[in-house]
């Protein structure tokens, strides 16, 4: 899935046209394309900043910087804290791999390496807040059946659960180290939390009925692995723990190990996962059946095009028949508020309905960032 860079704000480039007068009057030609190239890049990387206030900083920073000429062919822009990082230095690759492990230039952006920072282009050093998986809220999500006995168990009263509930999802990537150990491999955090709250169940008090929790190290490397229909972009290796947080006969969770890959081509993209569990072991294990249920793995695949994003993401054990499908489509409202529709057909829709099948459907609103 790809944007186009010359379209966010085009207006903005007027602004990066003093400093290049200036050195057009004070350098020579090649310090000027030298120069126009890294403005162009800087520019490109203000447009991809999803804050409007935090993009109209970077603009302005652009504009009011001075250019300052370093020796007699060579022009540096100052340091700003208002601008994205520099990109760090080539990291040292065998020639053999080089081509392997460096996406091409491209007209178009393309939207996994803004993901996950696979070009110097994206690149925007540690410790910043990206997206990971998707952010949304479902104001209202009606599901065909409520899953009763695990509640049942914990306590005899149990939990009268109506069948419509508000369920949200808040997810975030960070980066921990950049290019580790001088290769093109960075190491990320990546957190998502999801909920599912009886909003509307006042008799009950209103109660949180479910929350996962999954926090997770993830190792990514990118390729350029052009195949004719589609273009392979990374691989990431990642340890993931997914947990309810709950005790007694309402915990659930469980430990992965997960290796992914990323493919693009214009506006569809697809990711598909492989994981082993680690925590198989029948001895305190409230869940030791769950890949029965979730399987081996998972297929994202998304399609974009005018501000729309249609999206599947399925599961299955196909020795046991078991799995499960998700739906999404997210439409354009306001700049980065989108609404959104989601369906879920299968098991395991939340740790504690693991191996409870159920059809559901919600509406609300989708944040990227």
């Amino acid at each position: 899935m790809t944007v186009s860079a010359s379209t966010a704000l085009p207006s903005a480039r007027l602004h990066v046209a003093l400093p290049l007068a200036y050195l057009l009057f004070t350098g020579g030609a090649h310090a000027s394309s030298d120069l126009e190239q890294r403005l162009e890049q800087r520019l490109e990387r203000c447009a991809l900043l999803g804050d409007a206030s935090a993009r109209l900083t970077c603009y302005d920073g652009l504009t009011k910087a001075p250019v300052q000429a370093v020796g007699s062919d060579v022009a540096a822009l100052p340091a700003d804290l208002t601008q994205p990082p520099p990109p760090p230095a080539p990291p040292l690759v065998p020639p053999q791999f080089a081509t392997l492990a460096t996406l091409a230039p491209a007209a178009s952006i393309s939207r996994m390496a803004q993901w996950w920072e696979l070009d110097n282009a994206s690149k925007r050093g540690v410790f910043n807040f990206r997206p990971h998986r998707d952010t949304y809220i479902l104001l209202a999500n009606y599901s065909s059946s409520s899953n009763l006995a695990p509640f049942e168990e914990f306590t005899p009263a149990g939990i009268k659960a109506n069948h419509v509930e508000l369920m949200y999802q808040l997810s975030f990537k960070m980066k921990l180290l950049e290019q580790v150990a001088q290769t093109p491999v960075d190491l990320w955090f990546g957190y998502t939390q999801e909920s599912f709250w009886q909003a509307y169940n006042r008799a009950a008090s209103s109660p949180f009925r479910e929350t996962n929790y999954q926090p997770e190290l993830i190792l990514t490397a990118p390729f350029n692995i052009p195949l004719g229909v589609i273009d392979i972009r990374y691989l990431t290796l990642g340890a993931v723990h997914q947990s309810n947080g709950q005790t007694s006969t309402m915990s659930r969770s469980w430990n992965r190990v997960y290796a992914e890959i990323g493919a693009e081509k214009d506006r569809f993209a697809l990711a598909f996962r492989l994981w082993k569990r680690l925590d198989n072991a029948r001895s305190n294990n409230d869940n030791y059946d769950i890949t029965d249920y979730l399987g081996h793995g998972d297929l994202q695949l998304s399609y974009r095009v005018d501000g729309h994003e249609w999206s599947v993401t399925g599961r299955r054990n196909f020795k046991k028949r078991h799995g499960g499908l998700q739906f999404g489509w997210a439409f354009p409202v306001r700049a980065n508020l989108k609404g959104y529709l989601q369906g879920f057909s299968g098991y395991g829709q939340s740790l504690i309905d693991y191996n409870y099948s159920q059809k559901s459907l919600g509406a609300g609103f989708l944040v990227e960032f």
